[in-house]
């Protein structure tokens, strides 16, 4: 099945799953909906069942070595991609909790392609041989085990989406989100300003708009540091690395004009 708007050349998805129908509610409405409208992008909907070889559609056996569960078979994986002719430019994700955990920067990374596959596995997982021959990477959404990655899919598609030019309504809001800058957003206000007590900063009513913008700077640093500590390690090592280069140049074009006497 796919999914379409009336756009020149949409972002194109192609999802891989036993699923397809979980995909349909992401689809009616929201942003998603919204791209699909604009043309914005195109989704692709694939029931792996269909590329199975035996009236079962099949697509799952039990593990060589024993072990409970079961583990998708290399054979509907392979026909599936290979039906899709992907080529070698666009990435075949695999939504898997063995993966690397999606980051807004790895987001940033898939928006910029044409398009992208995502297969969605199950069960105890992929046989081991579509991770190492068939995926270009496999992505997970962190330390924690789900049903399966249709989520992890549908999570992808709308991280990927709004960054797409024209799927949201607001672009400096996405161009301010939490992450966009190595730190999370700051804190937001709106009406009343005054509710039981408790109040809006003022610099918010200002109207001062330098004002309001530092004060969003160092709120944003503030709730990283508070909130997550990780992150906020990870964009002080960042800003150190940016000033030594700021001052490695400085330092280059100082030596260069020195004249020897």
């Amino acid at each position: 099945m796919t999914v379409a708007g009336a756009a020149a050349a949409p972002m194109r998805f192609d999802v891989v799953t036993i699923f397809p129908g979980m995909f349909e509610g992401l689809f009616d409405g929201g942003m998603i909906g919204q791209a699909l409208k604009k043309g914005v992008i195109e989704v692709g909907l694939h029931d792996l069942r269909q590329f199975a070889d035996d009236r079962h559609h099949s697509v799952d056996d039990q593990p060589f070595g024993g072990g409970g569960g079961m583990v998708f078979k290399p054979e509907p994986l392979f026909r599936a991609v290979e039906a899709l002719n992907p080529g070698t430019e666009t990435p075949v994700i695999l939504l898997d909790p063995q993966g690397s955990r999606l980051t807004q920067e790895k987001v940033v990374e898939f928006a910029a392609r044409e398009r992208l596959v995502l297969l969605c596995s199950r069960y105890e997982g992929v046989d081991e041989r579509v991770r190492q021959h068939l995926v270009t990477e496999s992505i997970s959404l962190g330390d924690y085990v789900i049903s399966g990655g249709e989520l992890g899919a549908m999570v992808l598609l709308e991280a990927v989406t709004r960054l797409l030019p024209g799927a949201a309504g607001c672009s400096e809001s996405i161009a301010r989100d939490s992450f966009s800058d190595g730190l999370l957003d700051f804190s937001h206000y709106t009406r009343p300003a005054s509710y039981r007590g408790l109040e809006v900063p003022e610099v918010l009513l200002s109207g001062d708009h330098g004002r309001i913008e530092a004060w969003r700077t160092e709120n944003a640093i503030e709730n990283t540091r508070r909130r997550r500590p990780d992150l906020y390690r990870r964009w002080l090592e960042r800003q150190k690395r940016e000033q030594r280069k700021v001052t490695g140049a400085a330092g280059g074009k100082n030596a260069k004009g020195t004249v020897m006497n």
